[in-house]
């Protein structure tokens, strides 16, 4: 059956609901699938050799109860190809069933003779005289239908055009496999963490902790070009105040997860009090080998040897975060530590007015996408894991 047909039929039985699009196909309930961009019988008159697709034609009768402008404007941002005014009401009348034909459709012609000839169906074994119809199509007496039915028929792709895969790509497929890949990273880091938390405890004879992170870390070494860093995991400092996007509370989401989740909305979903201290990992990393990090966020609380393990800091955009460092000024802060800045992307540009003036990496967020805080996660780890590589050197 033809897809025009067929979209009709579901119109008239009220049954739209049951065309459900699988990426580029259309599957009419467990009948029939059809490409999406499909031609179908029905051409438009206003348009010169334009025949309508079959997302076009399901596009507009899903949605013709929109006004004309609200209709096409609708079309464009799903980039669908619209019905023309003129061809509006016609079309509906025959979706609908209003009118049984219409002079606009164009049905697929198969070639003719002057032969006496025979409706047949190709669907019922066809014998020269049995009287079944398939669409206008009539077949030669004594003729195979099948054959007709190819000589007719127009390629639309062969095995060397589809391998151009033009307006599609695979990127459904590589998230997928990514996201397999990442649940199996993340699986093997818990495992990991599990294993530092337990042997840094037995390290320094400790039992308790929060269930958030932990205070202190193992007793490796790590040196750093341009200054001498002490001993246990690289520090991060965050900001203490509620008005920065980044504090102590949501960072492990952010970084870990790849989500920004609300300080306000954490606070409400934490128990127990506030941690001084929690420990990070990239999660959603391909290394075999992954880093801890600390999370703080009271640099007068440091001591003099912890200020050797700071590597990285989310700033506030106001000088008096700093009054409590050792750093003489700005520019030795972020020669010594990676800074951050994160706002949201709609936000004005006053605030980031001082941060500009600084050598600090900014990066924007959406306030309600949050499927594109990972690239945002991302950018963090990949600044700071260049800035660590820098200085190991």
């Amino acid at each position: 059956m033809d897809p025009l047909t067929l979209l009709r039929e579901y119109t008239i039985r009220n049954e739209l609901h049951k065309i459900v699009r699988i990426g580029d196909d259309y599957r009419f309930g467990n009948d029939y699938t059809f490409p999406c961009t499909i031609e179908t019988a029905y051409r438009s008159k206003h348009v010169q050799a334009n025949q309508y697709t079959l997302e076009t034609l399901i596009n507009f009768i899903t949605n013709h109860h929109l006004k004309h402008t609200e209709y096409i404007q609708q079309s464009r941002s799903l980039r669908i190809p619209a019905v023309t005014l003129p061809d509006r009401k016609p079309l509906l009348d025959y979706l609908t069933g209003k009118t049984a034909s219409s002079d606009s459709i164009e049905f697929l012609k198969f070639p003719q003779s002057n032969d006496t000839t025979v409706p047949v169906s190709v669907s019922a074994g066809v014998t020269g005289n049995e009287e079944n119809v398939l669409g206008d199509v009539r077949v030669l007496e004594n003729q195979n239908p099948i054959e007709l039915i190819k000589a007719a028929e127009k390629p639309l792709k062969d095995r060397e055009a589809i391998l151009f895969c033009k307006n599609r790509d695979f990127y459904s497929v590589f998230t997928a496999a990514l996201r397999r890949d990442e649940e199996r990273h993340r699986a093997e880091s818990l495992q990991r963490k599990d294993g530092l938390v337990a042997k840094n405890r037995i390290d320094r004879g400790y039992g308790g902790g929060d269930e958030i992170g932990y205070d202190g870390g193992p007793k490796a070494k790590m040196h750093l070009k341009g200054s001498k860093i002490g001993e246990g995991v690289p520090i991060i400092l965050v900001p203490s105040a509620f008005s920065t996007l980044i504090t102590i509370y949501n960072v492990k989401d952010f970084l870990e997860d790849g989500v920004f989740i609300p300080t306000d909305v954490k606070l409400k979903q934490m128990k127990g009090s506030k941690p001084d201290c929690i420990t990070v990992q990239k999660k959603f990393s391909r290394d075999r080998v992954v880093t801890a990090y600390e999370v703080r966020d009271k640099p007068s609380a440091l001591k003099p040897e912890d200020w050797d393990r700071v590597v990285a800091v989310f700033v506030l955009g106001k000088d008096w975060q700093f009054k409590d460092w050792p750093f003489k000024d700005h520019v030795e802060t972020f020669n010594r530590v990676v800074g951050f800045f994160l706002r949201f992307e709609d936000d004005s540009v006053e605030s980031a007015k001082t941060v500009k003036q600084w050598n600090v990496k900014i990066i924007s967020i959406s306030k309600n996408k949050r499927h594109q805080d990972r690239a945002a996660a991302l950018e963090v780890w990949e600044k700071l894991e260049e800035f660590m590589r820098s200085r190991s050197h």
